[in-house]
C-alpha cells in the first residue's frame, strides 16, 4: 500500500463518450493549471486508509450489478465555477451503502447524500463562472449519461493516485 497515510477518495467514472465530453468542457473552462484530473463525480471525499482493503471489496461487490441508470439534470453556479449536476437514484444508493458500511469513518462533508455533479470549471472570478454557466446552459442536453465504474483514488494533494477502479458489470 504506497501512501498509506494519505486519504482515499471514491469516485463514479463516466463511460467513453460522456468522460470525452466531460473531459472537453472542462479543457476548455477550467483553469489549465489546476486542471490536473480528468471529470468525475466525486461520492466521498476522504475515507481514511485504514479501511482500503474493506472498500475495495464492496466496490467489488458493488459493480457485479447493472450499471446505475442516470442523466445529465442541468448545470448549476459553484459562486467561482460551474458543475453539471447529474440525476441518479441508482448512484445515491449506491453511496447510501457504503456510507451505511463505513459510517463511523466519515467526515461531515460525506456524512449526507452528495449533490452529484462534475465540476468543468473552478476557481475563477464569479464574472468567469457566470459567463460560463450561460454559456454551458444555452447548450446543455439534458440526457442518460453512463455510469462506467466506481473507482478509489489516493489524494496527494494535487493529482491523484489511482487505487483501483470496479468496472460495472451486470
Amino acid at each position: 500500500m504506497a501512501e498509506a497515510g494519505a486519504p482515499i477518495i471514491v469516485t463514479a467514472e463516466l463511460g467513453k463518450a460522456d468522460q470525452g465530453w466531460a473531459d472537453a468542457l472542462r479543457r476548455k473552462h477550467y483553469p489549465a493549471e489546476r486542471n490536473q484530473l480528468p471529470a468525475h463525480l466525486i461520492l466521498f471525499h476522504h475515507l481514511p486508509p485504514s479501511i482500503e482493503g474493506e472498500l475495495r471489496g464492496m466496490l467489488t461487490g458493488l459493480s457485479a450489478g447493472p450499471k446505475p441508470s442516470a442523466t445529465i439534470a442541468g448545470a448549476y453556479s459553484l459562486g467561482s465555477g460551474v458543475a453539471i449536476a447529474i440525476s441518479s437514484p441508482d448512484l445515491l444508493a449506491i453511496w447510501a451503502e457504503i456510507a451505511a458500511r463505513f459510517e463511523r469513518h466519515l467526515i461531515p462533508q460525506d456524512s449526507h447524500s452528495p449533490r452529484l455533479h462534475v465540476t468543468i470549471q473552478n476557481k475563477v472570478e464569479p464574472a468567469l463562472a457566470r459567463g460560463t454557466l450561460a454559456e454551458v446552459e444555452a447548450s446543455l442536453v439534458r440526457r442518460p449519461v453512463e455510469i462506467a465504474a466506481l473507482a478509489c483514488w489516493r489524494y496527494r494533494g494535487g493529482p491523484w493516485s489511482l487505487i483501483s477502479r470496479h468496472a460495472f458489470r451486470g
